[in-house]
């Protein structure tokens, strides 16, 4: 089974900036997609930011401009950069792995994952 772990997370005032880190205990595959999710306390869990290993990056549209996916293959790890930070950013940030091909349609979509991370804390004030 392939590990996730997410670390990065903490409490920022608005405006400021986060930088989370994903890191895979292996990857698999010669493709797959990763992505970053989050979820308030009753709320559903909600694609924030995607990446197929085919070039593909797709964002929710309320962080477009704001965060950046991005990852270092040599590393196994996956990075998202979250600038101007709001309170509507608050959640836990989970980290997510999909083997082989993914649908662009689904890329920020909980069906096309089957790894998951344990979650890193983003609180901002």
């Amino acid at each position: 089974d392939v590990q996730l772990v997410e670390s990065g997370g903490g409490s920022v005032q608005a405006g400021g900036s986060l930088r989370l880190s994903c890191e895979a205990s292996q990857l698999m595959y010669t493709k797959y997609c990763m992505a970053w999710f989050r979820q308030t306390p009753g709320k559903e869990r909600e694609g924030v930011a995607a990446m197929h290993t085919d070039g593909q990056t797709v964002y929710r549209d309320s962080v477009k401009g704001r965060f950046t996916i991005a990852q270092d293959t040599a590393k196994r790890t996956l990075y998202l950069q979250m600038n101007s930070l709001t309170p509507e950013d608050t959640g836990m940030y989970y980290c997510a792995l999909g083997g082989g091909y993914c649908y662009t349609s689904r890329l920020l979509t909980e069906i096309e994952y089957t790894d998951w991370g344990q979650g890193t804390q983003v609180t901002v004030s």
